[in-house]
């Protein structure tokens, strides 16, 4: 390793990024004790902004140190479409007339699973959707199951343990839930065209795996904390007044073409802004839409992108030091501190590697995908929607990797052992 003076910033700015990533509550008591910039300690507190801000710090630093040509030459070599296709699908998929026919079809799952309370609605929101992710793409799985929690089994005064219990399975079951396909996981997208990991190669080596585990971990949640459950009145149907069919039909319409369309910004972005000018003509069939939220996330993916693009020089070489079996750990480890995509693209650039390294790499880092906010893309937009239901609207981040062990542990041993 020979790094560049702006590699070694780079590396230095994402550590004190993910510091900052776990000190969110720092800066929420500094906004209650210095009144005086309340609204920066707010801004800092928030987790979907801690990227985005260090990547700022880094953009000035290049510009000092490379100039403006080289400080904007690597912005412009940086892909964002990631975080414009989850801002977009975000928003799309929180739309009133499809969270309605999300709630009715998970009714209608629950109403087939014999068990009391709360417990029959919470195991669907926690295995079907998920699994869903393999179709719709993990970020559209993530924001519609993260709202079903919400004004659901969130609103009916759950513990703050069960609360972190159910948030750690659902990053980690969407992060595995998306690999029975090759297009819906993020980590898998990068590699799927590379390796030519079809269909087939994925139901064959993952999906039945990611499928038992995603099953198991939302039984062992409702088993778990079955007491808890057993307490609390099912979920409520929501009062909203139903959209015509017509008008759910053209939001199918409009979700199905951003995701056909997830890897080509002009088009998605075409079809997101048509969305906006329908939801704005037919407004008494819509609720707010949830424009800041999504694009706080994707300020967040953009800044991992720029920071991550300067950690390629430490991350590869200690991938490929790794045995097939150090790198399947070693990937579940390293997902909690990076984007778990990232490590598999660098996978995705190196010729040659045997057929065990590239499913451990692989397996890894969904495995890890749940473990705290930047694991794996759709966590961010989870983390939003639901930190209204924790105390000060903060998620812990210890907390949260406390919350997903357990359910990565099932991961692992699906993925590792059959």
């Amino acid at each position: 390793m020979n790094p560049t003076t702006i590699e070694l910033v780079g590396a230095a700015l994402f550590a004190l990024a993910l510091i900052h990533t776990f000190s969110t509550r720092f800066f929420e008591h500094l906004a209650h004790t210095r009144p005086n910039h309340a609204g920066l300690w707010h801004f800092l507190a928030e987790v979907e902004v801690v990227f985005g801000f260090w990547a700022l710090v880094l953009m000035v630093i290049m510009f000092a140190l490379l100039g403006k040509a080289e400080a904007t030459r690597y912005l412009d070599t940086r892909n964002f479409t990631e975080p414009l296709f989850v801002f977009s699908i975000m928003v799309a998929a929180a739309s009133r007339p499809v969270i309605l026919l999300a709630g009715s079809v998970t009714r209608m799952l629950t109403r087939l699973i014999p068990l009391p309370g709360a417990m029959a609605s919470t195991l669907v929101i926690l295995s079907a959707v998920p699994l869903m992710g393999s179709f719709i793409t993990e970020p559209a799985a993530m924001t519609l199951a993260a709202l079903l929690l919400r004004d659901g089994v969130f609103q009916l005064g759950i513990s703050l343990r069960l609360r972190y219990a159910i948030l750690g399975a659902l990053f980690v079951n969407v992060s595995i839930g998306g690999t029975l396909t090759p297009y819906a996981a993020p980590p898998v997208l990068m590699v799927a065209k590379a390796w030519g990991w079809d269909l087939q190669h994925m139901l064959l080596h993952f999906g039945w795996k990611t499928g038992l585990a995603v099953v198991l971990n939302a039984a062992g949640l409702v088993l778990l904390f079955s007491r808890e459950f057993i307490q609390l009145r099912p979920p409520t149907r929501s009062t909203d007044e139903r959209p015509p069919a017509l008008v759910t039909l053209i939001h199918l319409g409009f979700l199905g073409g951003i995701v056909v369309f997830a890897h080509h910004p002009a088009a998605f972005l075409g079809l997101f802004l048509f969305f906006l000018g329908f939801t704005a003509a037919y407004e008494r069939y819509q609720s707010p839409l949830i424009l800041r939220e999504g694009l706080l996330v994707a300020f967040f993916l953009a800044g991992l992108v720029v920071l991550g693009g300067q950690q390629q020089w430490w991350l590869e070489p200690l991938l490929l030091s790794m045995s097939s079996d150090a790198i399947f750990f070693g990937a579940t480890a390293l997902t909690a501190i990076t984007d778990n995509a990232a490590l598999t693209y660098l996978g995705s650039l190196v010729p040659g590697l045997s057929e065990e390294f590239k499913y451990a790499l692989v397996a890894g880092a969904v495995a890890g995908g749940g473990l705290t906010i930047i694991a794996n893309a759709p966590n961010p937009a989870g983390a939003s929607i639901l930190k209204v239901g924790f105390p000060e609207q903060a998620i812990n981040a210890g907390g949260l990797l406390l919350a997903a062990l357990p359910a990565t542990a099932v991961a692992v041993l699906c993925l590792k052992l059959l």
